[in-house]
């Protein structure tokens, strides 16, 4: 349907001091934070994780070496969404406006629905994380056991939810540092950044930027702070729906995942018969997860 003279009443007589509305500031980008872009060439996206060899047996004196096996683990699936959104307007209602030119208002409105409708997505598997949303291992995103092939698992969240505080905080560090591979062998990961609602942004920055412990009388060092184990901080994302859930981002690569598959684009054409303008906007992407150990999360205590 398009937007006619009727739903612009005010916009056609003089007299008219401002119009508002459409001028806020938006929340930008604030997926780049968790996700690693790539572009894609193809309608999915598919990567499989490897399993490489265990831990080296002794070999006794002229006894055969041993052999092991490698294989495939699991396949993660990326499948681009195709996102768009488009308006008309009335030729009459771009005649007698007599204010800001229709076109170049809307368009602006467009741009600002797709970019929410982006960050929603981006976030809903943070937001699904602990009880719909799964990775390519077959157990939800946040698991206090994500299988691999030597028979053991990995835990990417607490076994007791917990707020988020210098305790929690510091047991992420300490259970990201227990990460082991498909069988079984250490793997040297390290926590990245804290990711939180706005509701905890003021907790954030109490732990990770004072010198000394917070909530205690003891004059002791902010370990956290001291010894760097966040290293690029926090990030407040306005998205998130849990207003106690936390995440932590590691540097174990092939975590979270953002293919472009199509970039935004825009485009307008008239209608002959009615005179119409119409304009659209459209891209194709997805979100997603390789690796589940690329992110840590609590959905908090409550």
């Amino acid at each position: 349907m398009a937007i006619s003279r009727a739903q612009l009443l005010k916009e056609l007589l003089p007299g008219l001091n401002a119009l508002f509305g459409l001028e806020y500031e938006k929340y930008e980008n604030e997926h780049a934070e968790i996700y690693e872009t790539e572009n894609s060439e193809r309608s999915f996206e598919e990567e499989v994780k490897l399993s490489g060899f265990g831990a080296a047996p002794v070999k006794q004196e002229g006894a055969q070496v041993s052999f092991d096996t490698a294989q495939e683990s699991f396949t993660a699936r990326y499948n681009h969404e195709t996102v768009a959104m488009g308006f008309s307007v009335t030729e009459e209602a771009m005649e007698d406006n007599l204010y800001d030119a229709l076109s170049a208002r809307y368009t602006k409105a467009l741009a600002r629905a797709m970019a929410y409708t982006k960050q929603v997505k981006a976030a809903s598997l943070l937001n699904t994380g602990f009880d719909t949303f799964q990775s390519g291992d077959g157990v939800t995103l946040f698991n206090a056991s994500h299988p691999t092939v030597a028979g053991g698992t990995n835990a990417n969240r607490p076994s007791v939810a917990a707020d988020l505080n210098e305790t929690s905080l510091e047991d992420a560090v300490i259970n990201i540092a227990a990460f082991v591979d498909e069988r079984g062998l250490l793997i040297a990961a390290r926590p990245r950044k804290l990711i939180v609602p706005p509701a905890l942004m003021f907790v954030a920055t109490r732990l990770l930027q004072t010198d000394l412990r917070t909530g205690t009388a003891d004059n002791d060092l902010n370990a956290i702070r001291s010894n760097g184990s966040i290293p690029e901080g926090y990030r407040v994302n306005h998205y998130l729906t849990d207003t106690d859930a936390f995440f932590v981002t590691t540097d174990v690569p092939n975590g979270m995942k953002h293919f472009v598959r199509t970039p935004m684009s825009t485009m307008m054409d008239g209608d002959f018969d009615t005179g119409n303008v119409r304009y659209k906007a459209r891209e194709r992407y997805s979100f997603g997860v390789s690796d589940p150990l690329g992110i840590y999360g609590s959905p908090g205590a409550d």
